[in-house]
């Protein structure tokens, strides 16, 4: 499937494809590496969450409420 393809597919379908190559890219840890703004992103989360900024839910409540927003 070409870009262009991908992007005329509606958003639900993009999101399920972004978790299956999240989960294909999670499954081989040593062969990916971060870029230095992820750390960063992180830490910010982290310092967020610790400042009671923002709080934690389960992965499957934040999949539903991310297909909430971008399934039609």
């Amino acid at each position: 499937m070409s870009i262009a393809e991908l992007r005329k597919l509606p958003s639900g379908e993009k999101l399920k494809i972004i978790e299956a190559l999240w989960g294909d890219l999670a499954g081989d840890e040593d062969a990916f590496e971060s870029p230095e703004w992820h750390e960063a992103e992180l830490k910010k989360t982290e310092a967020d969450y610790a400042a009671g900024r923002i709080e934690a839910i389960g992965w499957e409540d934040a999949k539903k409420e991310l297909r909430k927003r971008f399934e039609p």
